[in-house]
């Protein structure tokens, strides 16, 4: 029983295994039966043991890798989990795909151009892959209520409030609402009066539809949403709030599962639940 067991293992790598979100998903690889920790990737890598460093129930002898190419072409993994940053996770992620591994991207930062070449790298290679601008089931909830709301409201505006290391804006989730608002509506704003910014940016980014996009950084944050909605004498807003990153988890395993059964990318966990 315990070798049928194990050959249904998912083996998981985690790119990116030393960050904040990184740390939280080697553990709970480790700590799902479903899946086998294969490898975990940072720049700042060391002699120091999988095990030790995290606590976790893995391999005494796996160690940190500096090179993704030399984790996957050794271990082999069938999927990957990348936290990292913008600059390197559309290389990460191609590399991941040619060695035959199926990506699954918390990273933010990829364009639209970049969203489909892995698409058609997945599928020339029969593999299914998913890009996630946020894992957390209450933040695609709140996308979803704002994709609904802006079939109502025909001005909006989304504030997002992350930690101040966060490298990118705006964020990925910002974005992700803003297309699926622009679904419902194909442009906000419409009456608003001519604007003169006396420092510029202080309306923030026009995202898809004109939504104006503000991006907060500050210590203190993990991530954060509002998406303000307007009309004569009303406000509707919906927010959403990380308290702990405890909360991406449970969507991670699941892309994680998920991803063995897809041909293509994904984008975003509601396609998936």
């Amino acid at each position: 029983m315990e070798s049928q067991v194990q050959a249904k293992q998912i083996r998981v790598a985690v790119c990116g295994g030393k960050g904040k979100m990184g740390r939280e998903v080697v553990k709970t690889v480790a700590q799902d039966p479903a899946l086998d920790l294969a490898g975990v990737v940072d720049p700042s890598a060391s002699d120091e043991t999988v095990n030790a460093f995290f606590g976790v129930d893995a391999a005494p002898e796996l160690l940190f890798d500096c090179s993704l190419q030399d984790m996957l072409a050794r271990e082999k993994p069938d999927v990957c989990v990348d936290f990292t940053n913008p600059e390197v996770v559309f290389a990460n992620t191609m590399a991941m795909i040619e060695a035959g591994c199926r990506p699954v991207i918390g990273t933010t930062g990829l364009t639209a151009q970049q969203l489909e070449t892995i698409d058609a790298a997945l599928r020339a290679k029969s593999l299914g892959g998913l890009v996630v601008p946020n894992f957390a089931i209450g933040a695609v909830l709140m996308m979803k209520f704002a994709q609904e709301a802006a079939k109502y409201f025909d001005h909006a505006e989304i504030i997002e409030l992350h930690h101040n290391k966060k490298a990118d804006a705006p964020s990925g989730t910002a974005l992700k609402t803003a297309e699926l608002m622009r679904e419902s509506q194909a442009r906000f704003g419409r009456t608003n009066a001519p604007e003169t910014e006396i420092i510029a940016g202080a309306r923030g980014a026009e995202g898809p539809a004109d939504i104006h996009i503000h991006s907060v950084r500050l210590p203190g944050f993990i991530a954060h949403q509002e998406v303000i909605l307007g009309s004569p004498g009303q406000i509707l807003t919906i927010r959403h709030d990380s308290m702990d990153r405890n909360c991406f988890m449970p969507g991670v395993a699941l892309a994680v599962k998920k991803s063995m059964d897809l041909t293509g990318l994904v984008y975003g966990l509601e396609h998936i639940l």
